[in-house]
C-alpha cells in the first residue's frame, strides 16, 4: 500500500531496464515509506542491485517511473540526501580512514565535515582506529568504515547492497542496531540481501525473481501466504508460483 499524502523515501512505478539481451527489471512496482526498513530479497541475479542503483541514480530506467523522496534519483543524490553502501567496500587503501571519509564527505558538500566525519566514526565504533590506511584494517573494520562513508550527512535514505556479506554475527547485530536507531529518527533503508535471519529484522519485505515483484509484506505475512513455518521455505513456494 502506498501512502497518502506522504512523500515516500522510493517510488518505482512499472521500472524496467535491459541491458542488451538480459532484461533486469520487468515493470517493478515499489514504495518504501520513510522511518522503515524494506529488504529485498532474492536470488543472485534477480535484480536487487540493478533496482538500487537505480535508485542511486547510477542506472537509468528504460520504462517506467522513479521517484526518491519526491524528485528523480539523480537529484535526491546530489541534494545529499541518499547514502549508497556497495558490496564492496569503495575506500581507498592507501589513506586513512579519516581521509576516506574526508574525501567523501568534500564529494557531498557536507556543511560541517568534521562533525559529519566525528559523528559517522562514532556510530561505527571506528575512532581509535581513524588514522589507520584502510588496507591494513581488517575485513569486518573496513566493513565499517564503508558503512562510515554512507553515514556521512545523515542521510534521509540509505541504500545498502548486502552489507553484512563476510563479517561475523556479532559485527551483524551491531549493523542492525545502527540502522534501527536511524529509522527510528525517520530514516528510511533499502536493504537487499540473500540471508533470511536478516528477513526477519526488516519492517517489510519483497520477494524478486527475474526482475518482477513476486510477493510482498512482512515476514510473518510472507511465511503465511507460503504456507510454511520458516521464511526461507516461503520464499521457495511463492517463488515456484
Amino acid at each position: 500500500m502506498r501512502a497518502v499524502g506522504a512523500v515516500l523515501a522510493v517510488d518505482a512505478r512499472g521500472v524496467g531496464k535491459r541491458f542488451g539481451e538480459v532484461e533486469a527489471l520487468r515493470g517493478l512496482d515499489l514504495a518504501v515509506r520513510p522511518g522503515e526498513i524494506y529488504g529485498l530479497l532474492g536470488p543472485n541475479g534477480s535484480g536487487k542491485t540493478t533496482f538500487i542503483r537505480a535508485v542511486a541514480g547510477l542506472v537509468r530506467p528504460d520504462a517506467g517511473v522513479l521517484s526518491v523522496l519526491g524528485t528523480t534519483p539523480r537529484g535526491a543524490v546530489d541534494a545529499g540526501r541518499v547514502g549508497y553502501m556497495t558490496q564492496s567496500a569503495a575506500l581507498y587503501p592507501e589513506l586513512s580512514v579519516e581521509e576516506n571519509l574526508a574525501f567523501f564527505a568534500a564529494l557531498a558538500g557536507a556543511a560541517d565535515a568534521r562533525r559529519a566525519i566525528d559523528d559517522a566514526l562514532a556510530v561505527v565504533g571506528l575512532e581509535a582506529r581513524r588514522r589507520s590506511p584502510v588496507g591494513t584494517l581488517s575485513g569486518g573494520m573496513r566493513q565499517r568504515a564503508s558503512l562510515a562513508v554512507t553515514l556521512l550527512g545523515r542521510p534521509a535514505l540509505l541504500l545498502l547492497d548486502e552489507p553484512t556479506v563476510g563479517i561475523d554475527p556479532a559485527l551483524r547485530r551491531e549493523f542492525w542496531t545502527h540502522f534501527r536507531s536511524l529509522t527510528a529518527g525517520g530514516a528510511a533503508i533499502l536493504v537487499s540481501s540473500h540471508v533470511m535471519d536478516e528477513a526477519e529484522r526488516c519492517d517489510r519485505l519483497g520477494l524478486i525473481r527475474d526482475g518482477r515483484l513476486i510477493a510482498e509484506g512482512s515476514a510473518e505475512e510472507l511465511r503465511r501466504r507460503g504456507g510454511a513455518a520458516d521464511l526461507e521455505e516461503a520464499f521457495l513456494r511463492l517463488a515456484a508460483n
